[in-house]
């Protein structure tokens, strides 16, 4: 130990054992002329496998994206030492990389950039950030929807193409070449802004004629909806952003009386969806319902609270069990509802499926868990 401690006090000299043990040492690494705060956890065996590293969160922020690097020396570090010469060499080359990423373009770098804005046009410019590292530029698709991308530039620019930050339900992969520019990109994202136009349409129309429950504020690249079919009743879709038109994935919520016929003429009518019709309307004819509108009702016809919590949204959720018992109906979000459970001696678990009674009316009421939550 006393050998170990002496090789480690050389390599290096700010980090000291903290008790008798030889299980925590705490101190400061030094990488190119800085110093960074550091501790290391060892366990009673002293095994670096099982070893944790607490740092400052500059330390941290470095080494994000290093971590399974390190991960890895720690598995297979003989001993402490090797393991903190390792460190200092993961740090060096990360202080690296970061000197790179932000040391100050060329001034080739500006003009390039200049001039592409220029013919691109700056009434398509939305923000550009005081160096000239970050656009954020604005377009309309043909149906008059506005959308935003937003370019992040290394220095390197025009050898190397930004990175594009876009709010779609598809990845959106720039092609570029040494004579591309900010117009080809603009060009690249209105084309995919175009074939993403049908997907829109069907969502924009559900948004506008139905009451969505779920998500509270879609954005562009949401796929799903929640829509209300009626007291404690809701169907959630998944929308294939290449597919629209086609049937998307159905998953009924509410009790057993409401949604399981609504199950039987989805299964029953699944031939009469046309590709050609709109999704609503497809929706409406597969299931033979009318959707609750929005000029008759509003939103809080459907927003009913949950019986245990008495919250509508609980950490972005609202409930969706409901007892199956025709005379209740209560909704309860499901964390609530698995508390609940938890709490009665009479309930009882078979693998995912928790059976207990209601809160309110004491009928037998089931709630299963996804195999994550269990």
């Amino acid at each position: 130990m006393a050998a170990g401690l002496g090789s480690l006090l050389r390599e290096c000299p700010l980090l000291l054992p903290q008790n008798r043990e030889g299980t925590v040492y705490e101190g400061f690494l030094t990488a190119q002329g800085r110093d960074f705060h550091v501790r290391i956890l060892l366990p009673l065996d002293l095994q670096l496998k099982n070893a944790r590293i607490q740092c400052s969160w500059h330390l941290k922020k470095l080494l994000d994206g290093y971590q399974q690097i390190l991960k890895q020396r720690l598995q297979h570090s003989s001993n402490l030492v090797s393991f903190m010469m390792e460190l200092k060499t993961i740090l060096d080359v990360a202080l690296k990389n970061r000197q790179e990423f932000h040391a100050s373009p060329p001034p080739q770098y500006y003009s390039a950039l200049i001039e592409n804005i220029e013919i691109l046009g700056w009434n398509k410019v939305l923000f550009v950030d005081p160096g000239f590292n970050v656009i954020r530029l604005k377009a309309e698709d043909s149906c008059g929807r506005d959308h935003l991308i937003t370019l992040k530039f290394s220095p390197k620019y025009p050898t190397e193409p930004p990175d594009c930050i876009v709010d779609l339900p598809v990845q959106f992969f720039v092609t570029w070449t040494p004579l591309s520019s900010l117009l080809s990109i603009h060009s690249q994202f209105l084309a995919a802004l175009e074939s993403l136009k049908e997907f829109w349409n069907a969502l924009d129309e559900i948004d506008e004629k139905t009451w969505v429950l779920e998500p509270e504020k879609p954005t562009r690249s949401s796929t799903m909806r929640r829509i209300a079919i009626g007291n404690n009743a809701s169907i959630n879709i998944e929308v294939d952003p290449r597919h629209p038109t086609l049937l998307p994935e159905c998953y009924f919520l509410g009790a057993d009386h409401v949604v399981n016929p609504l199950k039987v003429k989805l299964n029953s009518n699944i031939h009469l969806w046309d590709p050609e019709t709109s999704l609503l309307q497809n929706l409406k004819e597969v299931l033979e319902i009318e959707f609750p509108s929005r000029e008759a009702l509003e939103k809080s016809d459907f927003s009913m609270d949950c019986g245990i919590c008495y919250a509508y949204r609980l950490d972005g959720t609202i409930p969706d069990q409901v007892c199956n018992d025709s005379r209740c109906g209560q909704s309860f979000h499901q964390a609530c509802l698995y508390e609940w459970l938890r709490g009665l001696p009479s309930s009882r678990q078979s693998f995912n499926v928790i059976f207990g009674e209601c809160p309110y009316c004491n009928k037998q009421i089931t709630l299963k868990m996804s195999m994550k939550e269990v």
